[in-house]
């Protein structure tokens, strides 16, 4: 081949190339989802270090939070581009510069920060619980109805976690035969309080305190474990008991630190039972349910099967939901359901949200689901501080229709 022919050839591909490149960089950059984050405290900023190593699928362009020194810390998060910075909720909502939003804010501000989100057309990923109260719960539900092409995914994020589902297909494919008992808790052993620079920030940072701001231990622990035997079972409990106090500690709190709930689920014939305590933490996350044939014990991050003795041999019980060859036994007598430790639940989550904003599809955790544990979360309060059993309404049914 002579030189200039080499020469021509060779940029015709070299440009070929490039315009591949260019081609595939626009696609990736039409992808990527611009996200501004509205609420930036250890929650906020827990989602954006997570939106930053997911650098192919969303790019944080705004952030929004009524206190100067946690606009500080966000922006110092944001490692590539710039980044605007709102202290009022509804200049970030006109940013033409968001695609979506995350939105973790205090609990009571959950609803009137969401319903901005969707007049601005812009997609939603709303941290649980999702609202403070019931008819919040019903008229998002209806605002998303009214908007179709606008993804509502709720932060209940262990769901989303391959372990999750593991759990979910055995119960489904009736590998722990006939549940009848859930056993949760969330425990820890400390005030909850966040340190505060000055007294008049109290009521802002320390908001899961107070009852006007917060649902307490039910809303910002327990709603995890509530909502995934929600969805796990497609059901919900239809009786809510409850008893507590503020029996630790004495500052001034008004929600209460030990807590237990107990939920009846007469459809699927079983009994909840959540408790969470700020003064011990033996147990910290414990999430077990039990059935005929075999009980599930959680973490967040792994499981372990136990089957009854009465179910038959070990190993074709546990073959035939994990499909492993070999099954290593621990000293319990249980195998691990599967075989590594899994990601935390929000990197999970928030591949999801991306891949339901670019699809079109409705998240598993969307505004129907995060209604339904909302609801369960508020009517368990009810219970806990007005001291009497709730009960699910007809109504509350309704609002899938």
């Amino acid at each position: 081949m002579e030189r200039r022919s080499f020469i021509k050839n060779a940029g015709l591909l070299a440009g070929a190339a490039l315009v591949t490149d260019l081609e595939s960089f626009a696609a990736n950059q039409q992808s990527v989802i611009k996200l501004g984050v509205v609420g930036c405290g250890d929650r906020g900023k827990g989602m954006m270090h997570v939106a930053e190593s997911l650098k192919d699928k969303f790019r944080i362009t705004a952030i929004c939070d009524v206190l100067d020194f946690r606009l500080t810390e966000a922006r110092k998060i944001v490692k590539t581009g710039t980044v605007a910075s709102y202290k009022d909720y509804h200049q970030l909502m006109n940013d033409k510069d968001v695609d979506a939003v995350i939105v973790a804010v205090p609990l009571n501000m959950h609803f009137p920060v969401a319903e901005a989100v969707l007049q601005s057309n812009k997609h939603l990923y709303l941290e649980k619980t999702m609202t403070f109260d019931i008819p919040q719960a019903m008229k998002l539900v209806q605002m998303s109805k009214e908007r179709p092409k606008q993804v509502v995914q709720i932060g209940h994020q262990y769901r989303y976690s391959p372990l999750y589902y593991k759990v979910k297909d055995m119960i489904a494919n009736d590998v722990l035969g006939k549940v009848n008992q859930i056993d949760c808790r969330w425990d820890r052993n400390g005030t909850w309080r966040r340190p505060v620079p000055e007294p008049s920030l109290e009521r802002q940072i320390n908001w899961r305190m107070y009852k006007e701001y917060s649902g307490g231990l039910v809303a910002e622990l327990l709603s995890h474990q509530i909502d995934f035997i929600n969805w796990a079972f497609d059901t919900h409990p239809t009786e809510f008991h409850a008893t507590g106090g503020i029996d630790i500690f004495k500052d001034g709190r008004e929600t209460y630190d030990n807590v237990q709930v107990m939920f009846r689920y007469p459809e699927a014939g079983i009994i909840g039972n959540f408790g969470s305590t700020c003064g011990n933490a033996y147990d910290g996350y414990l999430f077990k349910i039990k059935g005929t044939k075999g009980s599930i014990s959680l973490l967040t991050d792994k499981g372990v099967f136990y089957p009854e003795k009465i179910a038959g041999p070990k190993k074709e019980i546990v073959d035939g939901v994990t499909g492993a060859s070999k099954i290593a036994w621990n000293k319990d007598g249980g195998a691990p359901i599967l075989p590594e430790p899994t990601k935390d639940g929000t990197w999970y989550a928030l591949i999801d949200f991306h891949k339901a904003v670019r699809s079109g599809t409705l998240p598993d955790s969307n505004v129907y689901t995060g209604a339904r544990t909302a609801i369960c979360v508020h009517l368990a309060n009810q219970a806990l501080y007005n001291k009497e059993i709730q009960y699910w309404k007809k109504e509350y049914s309704e609002m899938n229709a």
